[in-house]
């Protein structure tokens, strides 16, 4: 396999965790928490070296792609520690602050504030691993494939 195709791949698989991530956030309506949150951005930055590797296939490409996705695992072994209560989570997400939201906000009746996300429970889970853990398992996946395309002939 060359390396524009692992890269192309391993886009394609950030890119399905993005479209997963926002199907449970739009069709299921499990909005997420600012963790959440946090693991999509270096899955978009995996998914536009993909992008960038369809014209230029070259090993720092695919390091970039490596680590967006490796990112995005890290973020995720953070997260599945606060819901696990391993370790505190953020302040913002994990003890019910409303840290960020103006006076004039809470005590307006017509500002929609949304539902407290809480970074610290589990809103999902397959086989007894919840959204940030199978994010781990998968972005560590899609690292290696980012890594073997760095190894591989464009």
């Amino acid at each position: 396999m060359t390396r524009r195709f692992l890269m192309l791949v391993a886009a394609a698989g950030s890119a399905g965790l993005l479209l997963g991530a926002l199907g449970f956030q739009f069709f299921a309506g499990l909005p997420p928490c600012p963790l959440c949150i946090w693991q999509r951005w270096p899955h978009l930055v995996a998914v536009i070296a993909g992008a960038v590797a369809l014209m230029w296939p070259s090993r720092v490409v695919a390091l970039v792609g490596a680590a967006g996705a490796a990112v995005s695992a890290g973020i995720g072994v953070f997260h599945v520690g606060v819901e696990q209560k391993w370790w505190a989570g953020l302040a913002s997400c994990s003890t019910g602050s409303i840290e960020g939201i103006s006076a004039s906000d809470l005590l307006n009746p017509a500002v929609d504030l949304g539902p407290v996300v809480r970074c610290d429970e589990i809103a999902w889970q397959l086989l007894g691993v919840s959204m940030a853990g199978w994010n781990v398992i998968l972005s560590a996946g899609l690292a290696a494939i980012w890594l073997v395309a760095a190894t591989r002939r464009a």
